[in-house]
């Protein structure tokens, strides 16, 4: 496996993959149009092309045998940073890896490169938002030292979800 920096060219598979993931973990929670709504708005070609060709989103593939098997957002100036005491912090926006390859190792490398990019940057601390009930990704983040600060709300579709607010200081 190989990690790599995303392209323009990527945009269309990083939009089919993150989609195919959210649905694989989460489709049984929504109504068929909250999912539609959110999928047109977050992993449309043309959302993930825009975030990759701007300047607030960095996106790192993880690749095997030229498919892409994960993948890491990281979003700088963080929307989250209003819920954190940290100055400069940088946001974890997604970490998606192939749901037939969990536990292979695959978002250990991508939280790595996230945080040596965290450190390298000189933030002082990482952001990111979990489902309430997503309890293996819970327990991933927390292997890390990330620690809950506070309850917030997702928005997918018309639909709000309860999501905890982690924070790794660095």
């Amino acid at each position: 496996m190989q990690l790599r920096p995303a392209t323009i060219d990527d945009a269309q598979e990083l939009a089919d993959f993150g989609r195919e993931s959210f649905a694989a973990a989460f489709a049984h929670l929504y109504r068929p149009e909250d999912l539609a709504a959110f999928n047109a708005e977050s992993y449309s070609p043309e959302a993930v092309e825009a975030e990759i060709a701007g300047d607030t989103c960095t996106y790192r593939i993880a690749e095997e045998d030229g498919q892409i098997v994960g993948y890491c957002k990281l979003r700088y100036p963080s929307k989250l940073a209003g819920h954190s005491q940290a100055t400069n912090p940088l946001e974890l926006g997604q970490l998606y890896t192939d749901p037939s390859m969990t536990g292979t190792g695959i978002g250990a490398k991508l939280m790595d490169w996230a945080l040596d990019v965290a450190r390298d940057g000189g933030h002082d601390s990482v952001l990111l938002s979990v489902w309430s009930g997503n309890h293996r990704a819970q327990k991933f983040y927390e292997r890390y030292g990330f620690a809950k600060i506070a309850d917030i709300h997702f928005k997918v579709g018309e639909q709000l979800d309860e999501e905890f607010l982690y924070e790794l200081p660095l």
